[in-house]
């Protein structure tokens, strides 16, 4: 039985380090990590880049649509979780500091939703305070494609050195 199921995770492993199985398992972890799930995207792109070096831009701008879209859903829980608040309390939230502070920045700054452990809640804060939301993606956007081009350049990069 063990045998069997080793046979069967190793034939997984090599399924999923195909290129064109690559993008898409890129894009699903990008999204997922996007989400207040504790989960980095950031090793499966390097290792599709490392795999197969010609993939570099279309890893990057798959991982960023998936991590932006995993944001824009983070925004809407915020969204929702918002109006819940209000419908059950029948009133709307105080206001503390650090939200007062993200209602000035505004959408801008979603772009720092790169960010670990602050990127994520900080797009569900930004529904939360109803930010608009196309502007809110496109600073997401901006600050998770420049993380990606980033991280995996410098990865990639430093990949003789680390091995070597």
């Amino acid at each position: 039985m063990e045998a069997w199921f080793t046979s069967q995770l190793a034939g997984l492993m090599d399924w999923l380090a195909l290129p064109q199985v690559g993008l898409p398992a890129v894009f699903l972890v990008a999204l997922v990590s996007a989400t207040l799930l504790p989960l980095g995207s950031e090793p499966v792109v390097a290792a599709l880049v490392l795999a197969e070096p010609g993939l570099f831009w279309p890893a990057v701008l798959v991982a960023t649509a998936g991590n932006t879209l995993g944001g824009a859903i983070s925004w809407w829980m915020g969204w929702g979780a918002e109006r819940a608040f209000e419908q059950v309390t029948h009133r709307p939230p105080r206001e503390q500091r650090l939200l007062e502070a993200l209602r000035r920045f505004g959408p801008k700054a979603c772009v720092m939703s790169w960010l670990p452990l602050l990127g994520d809640p900080l797009c569900a804060l930004a529904g939360w305070l109803r930010l608009p939301f196309w502007p809110c993606v496109v600073w997401m956007a901006l600050g998770k494609f420049l993380r990606y081009v980033l991280m995996t350049g410098a990865i990639v990069a430093g990949w003789p050195l680390l091995s070597g």
